[in-house]
Order: C-alpha cells, then sequence, then structure tokens
C-alpha cells in the first residue's frame, strides 16, 4: 500500500548523554543513528495499535544522514518523524533533527516489518497503515 497523503508528524525530545560527546566536542555521528532508531520505534508505538505493536518487530535496512550542524551536550534537540510511505513490509521514514530552529541533520531511512513470532518480513494490515496518514 502506498499512501499520497501526510502522515501524523511525531516529535521525539532528545535526551543527549556526555558518552555521546566526541574528542572535538559535539555528538558524535553515531549517535544520530541511535537517535533516528528510538525515534521511529517511539512513533510506531504510539500510533499503532498495541496488538500491532506486540506482534511485529521493526529492523532497519538503510539510514542516509546529512550532518548539517553540530550538537554539544547542553543542546536541548528534538527529532521530528514522518512516515513517508509504506510497500509490503517496507517503511520509508524521513527524521529531521533540531535544536530550535536549526535544523542539525536530516535522515532518510528504509525499514523492514518483522513478524515478532517467525521472525520474517510481515505486511501491515491496511487498517494499522491507515492509523499513520489520517483522511481530510
Amino acid at each position: 500500500m502506498t499512501s499520497v497523503s501526510h502522515s501524523i508528524p511525531h516529535s521525539f525530545p532528545i535526551g543527549i548523554d556526555p558518552a555521546d560527546i566526541d574528542f572535538m566536542g559535539h555528538v558524535n555521528n553515531a549517535s544520530y543513528l541511535k537517535w533516528v532508531q528510538a525515534a521511529v520505534i517511539s512513533h510506531w508505538q504510539r500510533i499503532a495499535p498495541p496488538d500491532a505493536v506486540a506482534a511485529h518487530l521493526w529492523v532497519a535496512l538503510k539510514h542516509e544522514i546529512t550532518y548539517r550542524k553540530p550538537a554539544f551536550l547542553d543542546d536541548d534537540v528534538v527529532a521530528t518523524v514522518l512516515l513517508e510511505k509504506v510497500q509490503g513490509a517496507r517503511a520509508f521514514y524521513d527524521t529531521v533533527i533540531k535544536r530550535g530552529e536549526d535544523v542539525i541533520a536530516e535522515v532518510k531511512s528504509s525499514w523492514c516489518c518483522l513478524d515478532a513470532q517467525t521472525l520474517r518480513p510481515a505486511r501491515l494490515a491496511a487498517s494499522v497503515v491507515e492509523r499513520f496518514f489520517p483522511k481530510g
């Protein structure tokens, strides 16, 4: 199923830990990957019905991160997750990470939905996908 309507944006506040800071005094690039993964899973858990959350797992297939500005330990950072489309067992996300109005990173990622029992790729029911793309 492909949707052309807009999905519900999901804001995910990010806590920056001292362990995220690299030798140059700003957030290590690898931390952004951890943040995106947490934000996407949070989005799924917030909008999908509990039975779908229990029956499915998500694995990342690809992340493409564009770093715009550095982030620092005391920064107030928020990731905004947008589900672009769902095709079969795959979901495509855009995530924008901001400090205030400043975009510090943009991430395009693709994910595969797995059946939690068999660990095989699984299509989501149309009724689940529709929760992410409200009409009107």
